[in-house]
């Protein structure tokens, strides 16, 4: 059993004023997290409870669950639906296309690694806005892609305002979120592992499979937590590239506090939203987060 020796009252002390220092380091970050974080998400909670009137106002007198009770309304299902299937397969393409990319930065030199990174980031340079009119110009009609289609002969390519260009803007704009934390993960691999498993006249799939895979987990988890919850409630890539035909979560919360004036219920929609995502945030913590 071992003992921790007490500590002398000059060790508190220093240890009281370091606390305090801290503390005081992080206060404008913690007025800031309060200012423009807690307080517009508790208004949002607040007015989930509340009650629209017959002139599309919103009554904060009587408070009520009607608002949670209209969750489970067919259009409310089909669009929560088909939001996550867009967000997982947004997910599972940005897994597939990163992991590889993630190990080949990993194990090249670190001059190389450098550059491949700089490469990552460089979408991050430009306004999200301008990349997702960027990618409604490729697909366009009369773009690049229809017209190399039409040029090989197999004609013009309607790509622009469906699932599919959703699809490809999500990947494009997310794909570096996934990239990032899986390159973490097997940047950190001791190569000699693997050097051990080959020596134990081990494969390449399997020292893969029972070596680099378990330990890039943690990366693999974050990517995809990371890419899952905004992808899940995306809003100006399926505007802009699926041109709303079929609402998705994002904008049929917006169509609730700027179209039909229904605040309540635009809010509850926002408020299920946010403790998914916090949810996935703690299962990323729990899964691993603090090791990558």
């Amino acid at each position: 059993m071992t003992v921790v020796p007490e500590l002398t009252e000059h060790e508190r002390a220093h240890e009281a004023a370091e606390s305090r220092r801290g503390f005081l380091m992080a206060l404008p970050a913690y007025l800031y997290l309060i200012v423009f974080f807690a307080i517009p998400l508790a208004i949002v909670f607040v007015y989930s409870f509340a009650t629209r009137s017959r002139t599309g106002g919103t009554d904060l007198s009587g408070w009520n669950l009607d608002s949670y009770g209209r969750l489970g309304e067919d259009i409310v299902t089909r669009v929560v639906f088909r939001s996550f299937g867009l967000a997982m397969t947004t997910t599972i393409i940005c897994l597939l296309l990163a992991y590889p990319f993630a190990y080949f930065v990993a194990t090249r030199r670190p001059a190389v690694r450098g550059l491949l990174l700089v490469g990552v980031m460089i979408p991050f340079w430009t306004n999200f806005l301008v990349r997702n009119y960027a990618w409604r110009v490729l697909l366009s009609n009369d773009g690049p892609v229809s017209q190399f289609t039409e040029a090989v002969g197999l004609g013009e390519t309607q790509i622009l305002f469906t699932q599919v260009a959703v699809v490809i803007g999500l990947v494009y704009g997310f794909l570096p979120f996934m990239i990032l934390p899986l390159y973490a993960s097997l940047e950190r691999i001791d190569p000699r592992l693997i050097e051990a498993s080959r020596d134990l006249y081990a494969s390449s799939w399997a020292s893969f499979r029972k070596v680099v895979l378990p330990l890039s987990r943690p990366g693999a988890i974050a990517g995809s937590i990371l890419v899952f919850v905004p992808s899940f409630g995306a809003y100006v890539t399926p505007a802009i590239l699926g041109g709303d035909k079929k609402p998705l979560l994002g904008s049929y919360i917006v169509s609730q506090f700027l179209t039909a004036r229904n605040w309540p219920f635009g809010a509850s929609l926002s408020s299920v939203l946010i403790i998914v995502m916090l949810s996935a945030t703690l299962v990323y913590f729990r899964a691993g987060g603090r090791n990558l």
